[in-house]
């Protein structure tokens, strides 16, 4: 599990390591690192050109030493020092011995002709985009050939949020001290980023401020049943979806759910036709929930409507003692009468995008971590905040960024399947935090197996979820539990 640290947290941890190290140590370990991530990325050091875009302080500094250590190993390297009365000290020195050319004029720095660029302007404390001369800078490396890389943090991201606010440097790879950031994987920092090598620092961190699931930890998550296993004792999910006139949205919630290895799905509503139809492993009801039979948790929502008869039955679902996972038309009406859910006692999980979101007067910005903790504190339910990085927050303030997916899914019907997925989640009794977040990883990894060969739509999701279990866990998929 990845864990993401904010700024003051890493700036705290460092503190720590300098009181006992030698003055300079600590950056010298960062640029070593960073230096080779560079030359790994480049393949080669003798001939290389590489610019430095220096700023003020010790994100400069980092690039000026592992300029440095370039320039040893036989590259060519010039430094434009954005700030010169400002351009760390030593790192400054350093460079110089190194034989690298320093200047002070854009026009003088080739960036457009390098090889490799390091962005050395800000550093995790920047805050807004960069300045008229830096983002001149920066426009002559994107014209040019060069490999773009980010010491740290692209300069012009809030390294917590990952906000944008203006001109940003546009990163290949990142190479980031000590911690990822949260603000290099979530919002439009995400794409700033590019691809994140993380330098250990020997940093002694706490808890961290958000996680990311990766595969071993979402595997440790389902488990595979035993030999005393039945249908019931592996989950039993149950769908409110869809209509009989629009049966798609429950088609695919309630093939999400099988396909997520649950013990038994049901289904209760008017696109009973439609589901007994595509699912005849789902026990199929055209009734309410009520008349479904046990279940362990429910997904009520997709393409279900938003007329008074779909209020009663959201009403009725959040009226149990079940977990219960909101999407879609019944997000617009929770938003509408959100006491439905704020006083309940078992898990509530809401799955919206971002124009859902705002229904209930929550505002988004440029936090989207935050924005979904705040969420979540206000309404006591776990919120996942649909987006090219998924945010996951829990009541308890618990949060996850989810690391997998594609920008492919933003196509139609791929929320009901997440929702499907996430349901079978809950029914097997995980946190309901947990659950989501690993629903939400499961969902972008056959996301990214259905979009290998271009776009998708959301039926492929469906086909592609039992490879998905199998690559994450190892095991092998199935639609249900050992017994009959």
């Amino acid at each position: 599990m990845t864990g993401l640290y904010t700024a003051d947290q890493v700036r705290a941890a460092e503190a720590v390591v300098l009181a006992r190290t030698p003055e300079g140590a600590l950056m010298q370990r960062a640029a070593t690192g960073l230096a080779t991530v560079c030359l790994r990325l480049a393949g080669r050091a003798v001939g290389l050109r590489v610019t430095l875009l220096v700023g003020a302080g010790n994100n400069g500094g980092d690039a000026l030493w592992a300029g440095a250590i370039l320039a040893r190993r036989g590259a060519a390297v010039t430094a434009l020092l954005l700030d010169p009365d400002r351009a760390h000290p030593a790192g400054l020195a350093a460079l110089r011995r190194a034989g690298a050319r320093v200047v002070t004029a854009p026009d003088a720095a080739g960036s457009d002709r390098a090889d490799l660029v390091l962005d050395g302007i800000t550093g995790i404390g920047g805050r807004g985009g960069l300045r008229p001369t830096a983002a001149a800078a920066v426009a002559d490396a994107v014209a040019g050939p060069g490999l773009l890389v980010a010491v740290d943090v692209p300069s012009g991201v809030d390294a917590d949020t990952g906000a944008v606010p203006g001109e940003a440097f546009p990163a290949q790879h990142t190479v980031t001290f000590g911690a990822v950031k949260p603000g290099l994987v979530v919002g439009e920092g995400r794409g700033y980023a590019g691809v994140v090598h993380l330098v250990d620092l020997g940093l002694e961190l706490g808890a961290p401020s958000a996680r990311r699931f990766g595969d071993p930890d979402v595997a440790a998550r389902l488990p595979d049943p035993g030999a005393g296993d039945d249908k019931y004792s592996r989950g039993v999910v149950g769908v409110h979806a869809g209509s009989a006139t629009y049966p798609g949205a429950a088609v695919l919630c309630t093939g999400a759910a099988l396909r997520t290895r649950p013990g038994l799905v049901r289904y209760a509503g008017t696109a009973a036709e439609g589901v007994r139809a595509a699912w005849p492993e789902a026990i199929v009801t055209d009734g309410r929930p009520a008349d479904a039979g046990r279940v362990q948790a429910w997904v009520v929502g997709p393409g279900a409507g938003t007329d008074d008869e779909a209020r009663s039955v959201l009403a009725e679902v959040l009226a149990t003692e079940l977990p219960v996972l909101v999407d879609a038309d019944a997000l617009t009406l929770l938003a509408a009468s959100p006491e439905l859910a704020h006083d309940r006692s078992a898990p509530t999980v809401l799955t919206p995008h971002d124009r859902e979101f705002t229904r209930f007067g929550w505002e988004l910005g440029g936090d989207r971590v935050g924005a979904a903790r705040s969420a979540a504190r206000d309404l006591g339910v776990t919120v996942l905040l649909k987006g090219d990085a998924t945010v996951v927050a829990g009541p308890d303030g618990t949060t996850f960024v989810n690391g997998t997916g594609t920008p492919w899914l933003a196509t139609a019907g791929t929320g009901d399947v997440l929702s499907g997925v996430v349901g079978a989640l809950l029914a097997t009794g995980l946190d309901a935090t947990e659950a989501a977040a690993a629903g939400a990883h499961l969902h972008g990894r056959a996301g990214q197996l259905a979009a290998a060969g271009g776009p998708l739509i959301a039926s492929d999701l469906l086909r592609h979820l039992p490879t998905a279990v199998h690559l994450t866990t190892g095991r092998g998929g199935g639609l249900g539990g050992s017994g009959a």
